[in-house]
C-alpha cells in the first residue's frame, strides 16, 4: 500500500455511477483535466469546445451555465465570463481594432461608457453616440468603418427601450455587428436574438443569479461563428469564471421566472405611487405610460422590469437624504438580487460620466435608483414613504 502522503494526495475520483444521475448540476472545481495520451490533451487544445484541458479554457459546470444560458436566450453558444464588465470588455476587445468606427446608444452602463471611452483615447477607435429611438440617427452615424452597434434592453437607470426592432434590422443590413446588453431585462422579459441581435451580454450578477452571491457575466451568440472567432482572445484575457460562480448562477436561474414576476409587480406598485408624490418630480420605469418608451417597450418587454429611478425635487442634498433615509432597503451598489436596494447613480454607477455626459444621458442630480427587490409591496412603500418624508421635512 502506498505511504500516507500518496495516498492523501490521491483522493478518489469516481465518475458518476450508472443508472442514476445527480439532479443538480455538479460543482466541477479542477483547474486542471488530466489524459492518457499526448495526442489527446494535444487535440483538446484546439478549440473551445474538445474535451476539458484547464478551466480557463473550459470547465463541466461553466460550460453547463453557457448551454443554459444560450438555450434562455435562443442563442446558437454562448461564453461565461468573471463578471458583466468582463464580458463587456472581452467582447469589445476582441471585436475592435484601431480605426474601426462603433454607434453606441448614449444612454449606457458607466462601465461600459468607460471601456468606450478608453479604447477611443488608446487606440483610436471612433465612437458616436446616438439616442437609440430613432433608426435614421443611426443610418447618419454609420459609414465604411462601423464595425459594431451597442445598445441595451433596459438603459441603467433611466429605463429607457430604445427602438430594438427597428436598430438590430438597421445594422443587419449594413453588416455591423450588434451588441445588446440584457441584464435588466433578463430573457424572461426580453430575448434581442430573437429580434435580430448578434451577441447579447449579461452580469449574470444580477437577475440571473438573484441572489447578491455572486460574480459573473456572459455573452450569448446568435452564429457560433462569432462566438469561435471571439473565444480565443477572451480565453487569453484570463476573465474566467470560477466554477464555484457557474454554479451559484446555475442554482439561481430555475427561479428566474418567479423571482421577475415579483420584481415587476412591486416595480408597478411603486412606480405608481412614486408618481403621485410632491417631493418626485421624474419617474423612470418604461411602463409606466408617461414614460418616453412606454409604446416601444410594450412591444419588445413583457414587462416593466425591477429597475426603477426618480428624480427628487431636492436635488443632491434629497437623493443623499433618502439613499441614507431608507431602513428596509440598504443602500448597496449592484441590482437584481431577492432584496430591494437603493444608490445614487452620479456619485456611484455613472460617476465616470462628467456633468455634460450625465445631463445628456438624462441622468440627474437628485436621481435615485432603486433595484425593487421581492419583498411585500407594502412593506416596501412604508419604507420609501418615511424616507420621502424625511427628504421634505428637510
Amino acid at each position: 500500500m502506498e505511504d500516507i502522503r500518496t495516498r492523501a494526495v490521491h483522493v478518489v475520483n469516481q465518475p458518476p455511477a450508472r443508472g442514476s444521475r445527480p439532479l443538480s448540476v455538479p460543482l466541477v472545481q479542477s483547474s486542471a483535466f488530466a489524459f492518457d495520451s499526448a495526442s489527446e490533451l494535444a487535440e483538446a487544445m484546439a478549440g473551445p469546445d474538445g474535451q476539458y484541458v484547464y478551466s480557463r479554457r473550459g470547465n463541466p459546470t461553466v460550460r453547463a451555465l453557457e448551454h443554459t444560458l444560450a438555450g434562455l436566450e435562443g442563442g446558437a453558444s454562448a461564453i461565461a465570463f468573471a463578471s458583466g464588465m468582463g464580458a463587456i470588455s472581452g467582447v469589445l476587445l476582441a471585436l475592435l481594432r484601431p480605426g474601426d468606427h462603433v454607434v453606441a446608444q448614449r444612454c449606457l452602463y458607466g462601465g461600459t461608457y468607460a471601456s468606450l471611452t478608453d479604447l477611443a483615447d488608446r487606440y483610436g477607435i471612433e465612437v458616436t453616440y446616438v439616442s437609440g429611438d430613432e433608426v435614421v440617427e443611426f443610418e447618419a452615424a454609420a459609414g465604411p468603418r462601423t464595425r459594431l452597434l451597442v445598445m441595451e434592453t433596459i438603459a441603467n437607470p433611466t429605463g429607457q427601450v430604445p427602438d430594438l426592432p427597428g436598430l438590430l434590422a438597421a445594422a443587419r443590413r449594413r453588416n455591423v455587428i450588434s451588441a445588446v446588453d440584457n441584464s435588466l431585462a433578463s430573457p424572461v422579459l426580453c430575448r434581442p436574438i430573437e429580434l435580430g441581435a448578434d451577441i447579447v451580454l449579461h452580469s449574470t450578477t444580477k437577475y440571473l443569479a438573484g441572489h447578491s452571491d455572486v460574480l459573473g457575466g456572459a455573452a450569448v451568440f446568435a452564429d457560433d461563428g462569432l462566438r469561435q472567432e471571439i473565444w480565443p482572445r477572451t480565453v487569453e484575457l484570463g476573465s474566467t469564471p470560477d466554477p464555484f460562480a457557474a454554479w451559484l448562477t446555475l442554482r439561481g436561474i430555475p427561479t428566474l421566472p418567479l423571482r421577475m414576476r415579483e420584481h415587476c409587480a412591486n416595480a408597478d406598485v411603486l412606480a405608481g405611487r412614486l408618481a403621485a408624490h410632491p417631493a418626485v418630480t421624474a419617474i423612470h420605469w418604461p411602463w409606466l405610460p408617461a414614460h418616453p418608451s412606454y409604446a416601444v417597450a410594450r412591444k419588445v418587454l413583457s414587462g416593466g422590469g425591477g429597475l426603477l429611478s426618480f428624480e427628487l425635487a431636492g436635488g443632491r442634498e434629497a437623493g443623499r437624504a433618502f439613499v441614507e433615509g431608507v431602513r428596509l432597503a440598504r443602500l448597496a451598489l449592484s441590482l437584481g438580487g431577492v432584496e430591494t436596494l437603493v444608490t445614487h447613480p452620479a456619485s456611484t454607477s455613472h460617476r465616470e460620466l462628467g456633468a455634460a455626459a450625465l445631463a445628456a444621458a438624462g441622468i440627474g442630480a437628485g436621481l435615485v435608483r432603486m433595484s425593487v427587490g421581492i419583498e411585500d409591496p407594502e412593506d416596501l412603500w412604508r419604507d420609501v414613504e418615511q424616507a420621502l418624508s424625511g427628504v421634505v421635512l428637510g
